[in-house]
């Protein structure tokens, strides 16, 4: 019997035919990537971390309350512990906002976060070289470093405060900002927030501040490891009596017309 095919019509042979498989070539290495271009991908996608992380971080304190800060944990480490009892801006007195406002922002419920007046008549005094070296930061300002930085200055940290308080005036909004305010900032050694200040200089909760009450806790805000609501003497208790006569003024002009 044959091997050999044939055309079914002629009956002539068919051609055979010869299927030939070529050897794939051998992949080209991809070339690597300069040092510059990988630390400029590595310096984007951290940026762009950074950009994700904090809108989620400011969005969530939003309706989260700040459990600790960087502040708090300084003083837990050096020793002093930490003394700290949330209260809702609607249960504080009212008195307490105005006289931060009235000792901190006067234009608290008028900027978007920036007092730029404030700004420029702190660099004139600073300039002229007065003793008390002001910095004229918004109360929104001192919410954004005291929740998500660290106290002391350098433009690194005044760069993240000002894009942190630009994150939460547009966030959180007024309100929120003003009650988280009143519960980190610290209002003497160890103690945070309006209401353990109160409870530890009036022996009553926040609730019921009189005005000055509400104001001598302001007068101690910018130095609250120096100063003290009890007893207050020299600058402190002039300081107080001048926040307490400002409280009026603020509820009379309507200052205070974001909180209500």
């Amino acid at each position: 019997m044959s091997d050999e095919r044939h055309d079914d019509l002629t009956g002539t042979p068919a051609p055979q035919v010869t299927t030939r498989i070529d050897a794939p070539e051998p992949a080209l290495p991809r070339p690597r990537k300069s040092l510059k271009r990988r630390l400029l991908g590595w310096i984007v996608k951290a940026v762009l971390i950074f950009f994700l992380g904090s809108l989620l971080w400011v969005t969530a304190l939003r309706f989260i309350n700040p459990p600790i800060t960087f502040t708090m944990i300084g003083d837990a480490v050096s020793g002093h512990g930490v003394t700290k009892s949330w209260m809702s801006l609607g249960r504080i007195d009212p008195s307490m906002a105005r006289a931060a406002i009235a000792a901190e922002d006067s234009r608290f419920c008028q900027h978007n976060g920036f007092d730029y007046k404030a700004i420029a008549a702190a660099a004139a005094r600073n300039a002229i070289g007065k003793k008390r070296i002001r910095g004229g930061s918004t109360i929104s300002q001192q919410t954004a470093k005291n929740v998500f930085l660290w106290q002391g200055g350098g433009y690194f940290r005044k760069g993240l405060e000002a894009y942190f308080t630009l994150l939460i005036e547009n966030i959180w909004g007024k309100r929120r900002i003003m009650e988280v305010y009143l519960n980190v900032a610290e209002t003497g050694i160890g103690t945070y927030g309006v209401n353990a200040g109160a409870m530890r200089y009036f022996k009553h909760d926040a609730s019921q501040l009189s005005d000055r009450e509400a104001a001598l806790i302001a007068a101690v805000l910018p130095l609250p490891k120096k100063r003290a609501a009890i007893d207050p003497r020299g600058f402190t208790r002039r300081y107080g009596n001048s926040i307490n006569r400002r409280i009026g003024v603020v509820a009379g002009d309507g200052l205070d017309s974001c909180l209500r």
